[in-house]
């Protein structure tokens, strides 16, 4: 694992997914129906094995990252209803705080 990258998962540990997900994308465009090199395995990655990663890997990857998603914007939908609630208060609590005019 490359150091940036290290260093991004252990801020964000679900962009290891996002990165394998686009790594393994570009692999499945650029293999143009070659094998796909295993190093530590003598028999290369062919059209059978590569219809699997396409045909179950790779939408596996992507419903992950789309939950991944959903859970993202509702957590970040709470933190901006909890930010204006604070916003308010700040400013409720100023207002109320203000002396009144003389009448």
């Amino acid at each position: 694992m490359s150091p940036s990258l290290a260093a991004l998962t252990r801020e964000d540990p679900f962009a290891l997914v996002e990165s394998c997900h686009s790594a393994l994308t570009w692999i499945l465009r650029r293999h143009e129906g070659k094998p796909i090199p295993r190093f530590w395995i003598d028999h290369p990655y062919g059209e059978e094995e590569i219809t699997l990663l396409e045909e179950e890997l790779m939408p596996a990857m992507e419903q992950f990252l789309a939950r991944l998603k959903e859970i993202d914007d509702h957590l970040l939908a709470q933190q901006e209803v909890m930010e204006r609630c604070q916003a308010e208060a700040t400013r409720d609590g100023a207002l109320g705080a203000a002396p009144l005019a003389a009448t």
